[in-house]
């Protein structure tokens, strides 16, 4: 089978034939029929992020159809719709029992992380990460849901925003806008950040009260000109600087939400934080049911799966450089 074939940092990805995977007594072999591509897998280029192995086949949004089973196997059919859940928690530890297996002590896998991903034709990964894709949903907007969506959801979730409060989303590619339009569910105003104005554009249409162009000054006095104070930030971006506007954004009480990050470092005084009681937290992936919920919702048309292209995965490198450069307005799958 092909697949696209992580070798280092600085190198351009290769598509390979590579022996197709069996699944094990308790795996399921996937066809890929579309696998969303997210700014993690630059972050693997630009060497920030290590997987666990190399070379390793990059792709963390999968939508295909259960190919085959293991013999262990009794919830899925051949033929099957399925979304892959890509962190494999092992479902047994203090964390899953919790409901939290984004935070799983011992997870079996984690596609292009520690396992093959979903940059190539096929994939086995356990039975217990897949969820059923509604009949309403085509397989280019179910495998967006496997990151964007539900990990907007997670850090919606975390922020705790509510009806009526003011929520900035900083930094509104694929997950931003997908978080623009949770939080909308949510009942908040929300606030979007961004460079582009395509993505200023498409967050307004999806819900956004207010945009904000970091170019036209400081993003904390422009939120606090506009909305006396932000409720939450989440921040998607990670530098230095977009931490400190996104801490200047908020109101008294107010939660800074990282999700965002780069090899950028910030700097904190306590004092400033302590005496208006505000809150810096984090939010780190999701779990099954969170996408479940996500692919629901998009069915229902709640939230929209926000496609900016679709190419073959002979693309991938041109789709990674487009993302890089900030060409791309919510997502761009690749179709094996």
């Amino acid at each position: 089978m092909r697949a696209a074939r992580f070798t280092g940092p600085g190198r351009p990805l290769q598509v390979q034939e590579v022996p197709r995977p069996e699944p094990g007594p308790d795996e399921v072999l996937v066809r890929v029929r579309a696998a969303g591509v997210c700014a993690t897998e630059l972050h693997f280029t630009d060497g920030l992020l290590t997987p666990a192995r190399t070379p390793i086949t990059l792709g963390h949004e999968v939508a295909g159809t259960v190919e085959a089973v293991g013999g262990a196997v009794t919830a899925w059919e051949p033929g099957d719709r399925v979304a892959v859940h890509y962190l494999h928690s092992c479902g047994d530890c203090r964390q899953c029992r919790r409901g939290r297996e984004n935070l799983c002590a011992a997870p079996r896998g984690m596609l292009a992380f520690a396992s093959d991903g979903g940059f190539a034709e096929f994939v086995a990964v356990p039975a217990r990460s897949l969820a059923r894709i509604p009949e309403a949903l085509a397989f280019v907007q179910a495998a967006p849901v496997a990151c964007s969506v539900t990990t907007a959801l997670h850090a919606a979730a975390v922020a705790g925003a509510g009806a009526d409060d003011v929520a900035v989303v900083y930094g509104a590619g694929g997950v931003g806008s997908a978080l623009v339009q949770v939080l909308r569910h949510r009942g908040a105003r929300v606030v979007a950040v961004a460079r582009s104005p395509r993505r200023r554009e498409l967050a307004r249409e999806l819900g956004a009260e207010w945009t904000i162009d970091p170019a036209d000054g400081d993003v904390g006095a422009q939120v606090q000109r506009l909305t006396g104070g932000a409720d939450c930030v989440v921040e998607l971006v990670g530098t230095a600087d977009s931490g400190r506007q996104a801490l200047a954004a908020l109101a008294p009480g107010g939660a800074l939400v990282y999700v965002g990050y780069s090899a950028e470092r910030i700097e904190l005084d306590p004092v400033r934080l302590v005496v208006p009681e505000q809150r810096i937290l984090t939010s780190v992936s999701s779990t099954l049911a969170e996408l479940e919920q996500g692919l629901d919702l998009v069915a229902r048309g709640v939230v929209r799966s926000v496609v900016d292209r679709t190419e073959p995965l002979e693309a991938v490198d041109d789709v990674l450089g487009a993302l890089a450069r900030g060409e791309v307005t919510g997502r761009a799958v690749l179709v094996p």
